[in-house]
């Protein structure tokens, strides 16, 4: 709680902290910085980002569970390697949407595509975070430290189907599957076309399509959550609810127009 981590980060760490605690031998509060070592040097032939998971709860547990911050305060993370992310086309878009069977998976690649939301965002959303008459979505604050939330709004071609799948009951979320749902759809797409369609490659897609369209980045960044609180207090008029769906309403995005 004094951390202010997200849920999913908590159990994350959790979990990272079972296997370490499930790979070395002895009380962990008595554990040498050389045992973290060797346990990390383990790691090292894995991929970066589970060397930097993992590094990242061994310090939570060593420095602010067990107050020994001084078996973990020397270990540094890894550099984040450059990446070069490759957004889908439409095209590919409008074929995976065709590949989906059921009401729920389509309304959820729409909203995805459509909204800028992040994968487990959408997860979370329960009925009272929409405004239907204004296709506005107010997400939920997940209590993230880094991850921020703000409003944003979807297409009309998102708002047909999710319609059909509104709940009555405004604490009933909307989308009651295992975010496993959508990614075994996504996973026999890309079996079948070698095509890769992800939530995040979605959300990447709503960018680069907005901008397009002539959205200026500070506005795509507030549609996305990634405006700071204190720039959104300060500028408030430019940030508003009503502007962003008057800015949104003007790019007309759509994905198959």
């Amino acid at each position: 709680m004094d951390k202010q981590l997200a849920d999913l980060t908590v159990k994350a760490h959790l979990s990272h902290i079972s296997r370490f605690l499930g790979k070395v031998s002895g009380d962990p509060r008595v554990l040498s910085r050389e045992d973290v070592r060797t346990h990390l040097r383990w790691l090292k032939d894995t991929k970066p980002g589970v060397y930097k998971n993992r590094l990242s709860a061994l310090k939570v547990f060593y420095r602010d569970f067990l107050g020994r911050p001084e078996v973990v305060e020397s270990f540094r993370f890894p550099a984040k390697a450059q990446t070069i992310i490759k957004v889908p086309a439409t095209e590919d878009l409008r074929a995976f949407y065709g590949d989906l069977e059921e009401l729920l998976a389509r309304a959820m690649f729409l909203l995805y595509a459509t909204s800028g939301l992040r994968r487990n965002e959408l997860f979370r959303l329960k009925r009272k975070n929409i405004d239907l008459q204004n296709r506005m979505i107010i997400p939920e604050d997940n209590g993230s430290r880094t991850k921020r939330t703000y409003v944003t709004f979807y297409n009309e071609e998102a708002a047909k189907l999710l319609e059909q799948i509104f709940p009555e009951d405004p604490e009933a979320r909307i989308f009651k599957v295992k975010e496993g749902y959508f990614r075994n759809r996504t996973k026999k797409f890309r079996e079948k076309t070698g095509i890769n369609i992800t939530p995040q490659l979605l959300r990447e897609w709503f960018c680069s399509e907005m901008g397009r369209l002539g959205v200026p980045d500070r506005y795509v960044d507030a549609f996305c959550g990634r405006v700071p609180a204190s720039v959104l207090a300060k500028h408030y008029t430019d940030y508003s609810p009503e502007k962003l769906q008057e800015i949104y309403g003007k790019a007309d995005l759509t994905v198959f127009a």
